[in-house]
């Protein structure tokens, strides 16, 4: 990927959101295949209670009250049951997963935060070496400052994201071995800053001040 992105440098979400759609391409790439389980179930949660509504608004309005009252209290149970379960979902299953797949060096699940006003990518990773007969589930939490692989003014720039990936996570960087960089420490981020609400605005302004070093890739990690 090159810098072609440019986005609002003191957007929070939009760094994150950008991030986030980076990892497939990024995995894909490494010939990793995308697991859709858990968005194909989430999609069928969604669309079964708008089935609902809109079936629900289609016969009340096409035979009247009525002859529809008989089936909305139902329908509306059926709504709200659809709806919660969407939600727990949402918080306790996928838990901002935004990639799950399996290549020829394991399986990886990723999910991504981000704190209030604080710049800082942080992941939550489950993955599975291969052989999956000999190597248990490994759970790791990496962080890193999204300035690492975004410009002073808004490009985001793909290998530095891809050398943190593939240094921090092992069965990513047993896929890219030509992206590990071995100065780049599990859990550095956290060493690199310490962040807070009280001093995030300056770490956002870093994003202006110190851009042009990681188009070059030399600059330093976030969250």
């Amino acid at each position: 990927m090159s810098a072609t992105q440019k986005i609002a440098v003191h957007s929070l979400s939009d760094l994150k959101n950008t991030t986030d759609d980076a990892l497939p391409n990024y995995l894909h790439s490494l010939k990793f295949k995308q697991i859709h389980t858990q968005t194909d179930v989430r999609l069928a949660l969604g669309y079964s209670a708008v089935i609902i509504a809109g079936a629900l608004f289609y016969f009340d309005w096409k035979f009247g009250w009525e002859a529809s009252k008989p089936y909305t209290a139902p329908a509306v149970v059926a709504y709200f049951l659809l709806n919660s379960a969407f939600s727990c979902w949402l918080w306790f299953v996928e838990k901002g997963v935004v990639y799950e797949g399996e290549g020829q060096t394991g399986k990886i699940r990723i999910s991504s935060s981000t704190k209030k006003h604080i710049p800082i990518y942080e992941c939550d990773v489950v993955f599975t070496p291969t052989p999956y007969t000999s190597n248990p589930e490994q759970k790791i939490h990496i962080r890193a400052p999204m300035t690492r692989w975004f410009t002073s003014d808004g490009y985001f720039i793909a290998k530095p994201l891809q050398q943190w990936l593939a240094s921090e996570i092992p069965v990513i960087g047993a896929a890219d071995p030509n992206n590990v960089v071995e100065d780049i420490g599990r859990g550095s981020g956290a060493q690199e800053m310490n962040l807070n609400s009280s001093n995030a605005i300056d770490v956002l302004n870093q994003l202006k001040a110190s851009g042009a070093s990681f188009v070059s890739g030399e600059g330093r990690r976030r969250k």
